[in-house]
């Protein structure tokens, strides 16, 4: 542990910001690990009643089953059941609207990931110049004949640059994880969606209207 704090210590100022995004990155991973979950995201039991809806009573009971619920796939569904007294077209504005909305809540975080994944190497290549300027200064002061202050400006420059490969590597792969997971739960939400209306327009849970010219 001692050694690895000496290590790191010798990388410069520069590593504290790189230690403080790998602190926010795993952060908001371990954070998108719970709240990305299928089970957690895709309800069981309200895919099973929208796939069972077959009467009235069904729609209510997946009303029901919805308000017990929260996030995002019960909200939109339950946009859809609350507002059926209106025209398909006008049911379908509401779920897009309020699909727009949650699928922010899916993405929390993201944003972040991908601007740790590309700040941490700049952060690194910051610390290879500033090491470099080190070299050079000692060079210029002293000659070339001082080995062990020139080893310690290479050596800062090498250490901030692994570390910040080591930091945006890992959460660049995190980050686009997550974003084709999120953005697959978008699409099952949606088709489960679709699903929904059709049932209710067999079901003729929307009024009818007439077009007046």
């Amino acid at each position: 542990m001692l050694e690895t704090i000496s290590y790191l210590s010798r990388g410069g100022i520069v590593m504290i910001p790189l230690l403080l995004s790998s602190i926010i990155g795993l952060a908001i991973i371990i954070e998108k690990i719970f709240t990305l979950r299928r089970s957690k995201i895709l309800i069981p039991e309200i895919i099973s009643v929208i796939e069972s809806i077959s009467s009235d009573k069904d729609i209510r009971l997946a009303q029901t089953i919805c308000e017990r619920n929260k996030g995002p796939f019960a909200n939109i569904v339950l946009t859809g059941l609350r507002n059926q007294h209106l025209g398909k077209e006008e049911v379908k504005e509401l779920i897009e609207d309020q699909g727009r909305q949650e699928v922010r809540s899916l993405q929390v975080g993201l944003t972040s990931l991908e601007t740790i994944a590309a700040v941490a190497p700049l952060l690194g290549l910051l610390g290879t110049v500033l090491g470099m300027i080190k070299v050079f200064n000692v060079i210029s002061a002293q000659g070339a004949g001082q080995a062990n202050l020139l080893a310690g400006g290479i050596s800062e420059a090498l250490i901030t640059t692994a570390t910040g490969l080591v930091i945006g590597i890992p959460i660049l792969v995190a980050y686009h994880y997550f974003s084709k997971r999120a953005e697959s739960f978008i699409l099952d939400i949606e088709k489960y969606v679709t699903f929904l209306l059709q049932k209710m327009r067999e079901l003729d849970r929307f009024p009818v209207t007439t077009e007046q010219e």
